[in-house]
C-alpha cells in the first residue's frame, strides 16, 4: 500500500560507478524515477485488487508473488529518489486508489480478462521503461541498472499472465489504458 516498501531482493548494482550529474541531470533522473515509483504504487494497488477478486488460489498466489517483485521495485525507486534528493509523488494516495478501482474492475470481469489486463499493463510498462532508459542521463548508471531490472521483471510478469490464460484486450481498452498512462506519467513527472 502506501507504507514504506521493503525489498526482498537487493537493489540492482550498476556495472560501473555513476558519473557526475549536474543539477539539471539530477532533477531529470529524480523526476523519471518518481514516475517509475508511481507506476509501482499503481502496480501494488492493481495486483492487490486482482488477488482479492480471484477465486483461483493458484492465480492468487501468482498475483501475490508478482506484487512482491513490484514491491522490490517500489523500494528500489524510493531509495534512488532519496539519493537523487528528489521526492515521491504528492498524489500517490490518488494513484493508489484509482489503480485499486481499476484492478477491482479487471478482477471482477473474470480471471482471463484480469490476466489480459496484466499482460497489457506490463507491455505498456515495458515500453515506458525502455523510453526511460533512453532518457536517463548516461552517467546515471545506478538508475539505469534499477530500470533495466524492472523491465526484465515486467516482461516476465506479462509472459506468465499470458501463459496462465490472459485474453487479448479489445483495442479501445488498450487505447484508454495508454491515454490514462500518459496523463499519469506527465503529472507524476512534476507532482
Amino acid at each position: 500500500m502506501l507504507l514504506p516498501a521493503r525489498a526482498e531482493r537487493p537493489r540492482p548494482l550498476a556495472p560501473t560507478p555513476d558519473g557526475a550529474l549536474d543539477a539539471a541531470a539530477q532533477r531529470e533522473s529524480a523526476a523519471l524515477m518518481r514516475v517509475n515509483h508511481v507506476g509501482e504504487v499503481c502496480a501494488q494497488a492493481l495486483y492487490s485488487a486482482q488477488a482479492l477478486t480471484t477465486r483461483n488460489p493458484v492465480l492468487r498466489e501468482h498475483l501475490v508473488h508478482a506484487a512482491q517483485e513490484e514491491e522490490d521495485h517500489l523500494a528500489w525507486t524510493a531509495s534512488r529518489i532519496e539519493e537523487l534528493r528528489g521526492r515521491t509523488s504528492l498524489l500517490n494516495p490518488l494513484w493508489w486508489g484509482g489503480a485499486f478501482g481499476i484492478g477491482l474492475a479487471a478482477g471482477l470481469a473474470g480471471d482471463e480478462w484480469s490476466l489480459g489486463f496484466v499482460v497489457e499493463t506490463e507491455r505498456q510498462v515495458e515500453a515506458h521503461l525502455a523510453s526511460h532508459l533512453q532518457r536517463l542521463p548516461a552517467s546515471d548508471e545506478t538508475s539505469r541498472a534499477i530500470v533495466a531490472q524492472m523491465a526484465q521483471d515486467e516482461a516476465a510478469h506479462a509472459a506468465a499472465a499470458r501463459a496462465a490464460g490472459g485474453r487479448e484486450l479489445p483495442t479501445p481498452i488498450k487505447a484508454l489504458m495508454t491515454a490514462a498512462a500518459k496523463v499519469m506519467t506527465a503529472t507524476a513527472h512534476r507532482i
